[in-house]
Order: C-alpha cells, then structure tokens, then sequence
C-alpha cells in the first residue's frame, strides 16, 4: 500500500559516495565464472574468436551469444531533465543512473546510461544509431520537446530495435493506470469524464492520445499560450494535431478557464499552476494528478481542500505515487523480449490496465489506486501482459510463448535479490540508512 514518507537530502547524496564499493549508483559485472587462464582464455582471446566467426556465418547468433538481447541504453542529451530544464548532460548523468538500476533492479534489465554532448535532434538520431549493434533497445530521457517528437518519429522508422521515450509514454501509462482505479474507486466511467491536461509537451502529447484510446472524448489541453483550440494559433504541428482533436466547445482562456466544471486534472508542467480555488470550481469531487517533478503543480494537502476526492504525485513521498518506474522497467522487458518493432497506443493501454490490475480490488481506496515498485507481482506481470499486446498487434520479431516472459522475469528477478543480499553481507547500506 502507498504510504508517505520523507527523503533526507544528505542521505540521497551519501548513497553515491560509497568508499568501498566506488561512487555513483551502478557497477558492470561479467555473468561467467573465472577461476585460472584457461578461463580467461576461452572468454577472450583466443576463444572469442569462435563466436565472431559464429555471427559472422550466422548474424542471428549475435542474440544468443552476447548480452544484447538484455541490454538498453538509457539516452539523453541533458535539454529536460526533471524540474530542471536544460541541465546539460553532466548534471544528468546521476538521473540516468538512477534509471538504469530501476531497470536492473525490478525487471532484470542491464542499462547503461548514454549521456550524450550533441547539437541537435539529428545529431542525436545518428549517434543512436551507430550505437544500435550493441543494444537491444534505448530508453529515451529528459529530451525536450518539441525535438523529442522528430527524434522519436525517426527513431521508431530507421531503428531494427525499439525505443521508448519515458517522458512521454511512460508517464502516460502510469497515469491512464491512476485513472481507471481512480474511476473506479469513484464509480465513474471514462465516457463521462471531462479531464483538462496542463501541459503540451512530450508528456501531455502522450496522455492526450491515450486518454482517446481510454475512451474520453471530452479533453482540454491547457499550455503555456492558452487553451489549445482549432483556429487558434499554434506554435507546433504536434500543437496543431491536438488542438484539432480536442475541446469541441471551443473554450478559450487560462488554466482558471480550463478546469471549470472538470472531472479531472492531469498536470505535465511546472509547479504551483493549480490553487484550491481553482479546485473548487471543478465538478464535485475530481480527480488530480499532479505530476511535475520534483515538486508539483498542486500540493496534496491544498487539493484536498478545494475538495479533490483523490490526488496522485510523481512523489514518494505521498500516497498515490503515479511515477513512471511503475511501467518502464516492465514495458522495456516485455519489448526486449520479443523484440519488438515498436510499441503503440494499445501496447501502453496494455500495460496501464495491468498496471491497475496489481491492486486488488479489496485494497482499492482513495489513498490507494496504484501499486508499488516492491510489489512481487506488479512487473512479471506488466512484461508479460506488454509483450503478448506486442505480439498481438503484430509487431514482435519473436513470439517467445504465452507465460514464458513472467516466468522469465521472476527469474531475473530472483537472481537481482540474491546479489542484493550478497551486497547486504559485503557491508553495503540501504540508501536511506545512510
């Protein structure tokens, strides 16, 4: 169950200065055993000689006798990074870690963090792409908008290995889970919610498209200029798409015009955009998901008072934590695993469902519509479910069988907490014991 708590600064720091095991968050490992030359030889020269040969005859062999199959770079290039902006890559070297253990941790996956010094969205797609031998799929972060859509565009077109964006797809899975146990927790059905998102970006360009696979018609997109409308001007063709396909009433005006009589509030921007008051004019008991990080558009002590009936942070530190660890460790697993060309709409509509199926019905409340990244079952699960969409929808390269990626994933999992128990007795100490 969610539960809040609070993170103390020096210990989120201290967590990356470990003198005995080196600093930062992730280590590399080799999987084999060694123990003399011969050893060492047969894993490199000369042995390794055998498997160039072997994928050179045969270039299929390369997923069966290297780790590409499980590895993924995490990419940015430092221009979004959480409530920052444009840090640079350096300052977003520590979020990339953070990322890549997630990954390592809750789904098996092995990541590297891809920091990358480029000039341009085209710089970045060619350096993805020389990259690409190596890896079997990238996880794209912290790439601002509207750069992030051309790059993501080009990359599911010229890749042979799928790329998620997070920011985009990762955080909307989560918050279509958040809904529909929000809904259902209210007895709502998505048909008749009318649900105002504040922010155009990478993330509410996302969550607008799936909330019309969830099936709401009635959506306002409330950005930085105003409310997005037909006819009205617009900076971006992205822009321009959603405005065509949203708020058939024409309302125009601020966010204080937006969220008048909504249902619910999903807000992709900055922090303070929503006020209690503001709240109040919303339809009796709405939803909020106030998911700018680290701090968000609307506190949820102030949400309650305008009278919200549930409220979900990207926070850890709150009940109803919609943070987008929740889906992609497990929708990268469930990719990796088929080798999927691309994921789509019902792919991540896929997931958001399993997502909110982790958490059983008797447990669903007001202060619990999602699960926790301890869950046992929430990311065998979420793999599994994303790589049967996946090969549903015709997009896999590689039917691995019905149940095979859960069980897999257990597997995996498995292994990662006997290595975390390995560094309990090496004397390592959880993070927030530092």
């Amino acid at each position: 169950m969610n539960r809040p708590f609070s993170i103390r600064p020096e210990a989120a720091l201290a967590a990356n200065r470990s003198p005995y095991f080196g600093h930062g968050k992730i280590e590399m490992l080799p999987k084999v055993l060694v123990g003399d030359l011969d050893d060492v030889a047969t894993l490199y020269t000369p042995g390794v000689a055998y498997s160039v040969r072997e994928i050179m005859d045969h270039p299929e062999a390369l997923h069966e006798l290297t780790s590409k199959d499980n590895t993924v770079g995490v990419v940015t290039d430092g221009t979004a990074v959480l409530g920052w902006g444009r840090t640079g890559p350096h300052a977003a070297v520590p979020v990339m870690e953070g990322k890549a253990a997630m990954f390592k941790l809750l789904t098996g996956i092995d990541a590297i963090p891809l920091c990358l010094n480029v000039a341009d969205g085209d710089d970045l797609v060619h350096t993805i792409k020389a990259l690409e031998p190596g890896f079997g799929g990238f996880n794209l972060e912290d790439v601002s908008a509207p750069t992030c859509f051309s790059v993501m565009q080009r990359l599911d077109a010229e890749l042979s290995v799928p790329c998620i964006h997070d920011d985009q797809y990762g955080t909307a899975t989560v918050a279509m889970a958040a809904l529909i146990n929000a809904w259902k927790v209210l007895g709502r059905s998505a048909a008749q919610q009318r649900v105002v998102i504040n922010g155009a970006g990478a993330a509410g360009s996302a969550v607008f498209d799936l909330l019309l696979g969830l099936g709401v018609r009635d959506i306002i997109v409330h950005e930085r200029d105003g409310i997005l409308c037909e006819g009205r001007s617009c900076a971006t063709e992205h822009h321009r798409r959603i405005a065509a396909a949203s708020n058939h009433g024409r309302i125009t005006g601020g966010l204080t015009e937006a969220i008048r009589g909504a249902t619910a509030f999903i807000g992709v921007s900055v922090a303070a955009q929503l006020t209690a008051d503001m709240v109040r004019t919303m339809a009796p008991a709405p939803v909020i998901l106030a998911l700018a990080n680290p701090i968000p558009e609307i506190m949820p002590e102030e949400a309650i008072a305008g009278g919200a009936a549930i409220i979900g942070t990207g926070r850890f530190d709150y009940v109803n934590q919609c943070n987008n660890v929740l889906a992609f460790p497990a929708l990268m697993r469930g990719a990796l695993d088929t080798r999927a060309k691309r994921l789509t709409r019902d792919v991540y509509l896929a997931a958001a469902a399993a997502i909110a199926g982790d958490v059983p019905d008797h447990e669903l409340s007001e202060q619990n519509i999602l699960p926790t990244p301890l869950s046992e079952t929430l990311y065998p699960r979420v793999s599994e479910v994303t790589a049967r969409a996946i090969v549903d929808a015709g997009l896999a390269r590689r039917d691995p069988g019905v149940g095979v990626v859960e069980a897999e994933t257990r597997r995996l999992r498995s292994l990662v907490a006997k290595r975390q128990h390995v560094l309990s007795e090496l004397g390592a100490l959880r993070p927030s014991q530092q």
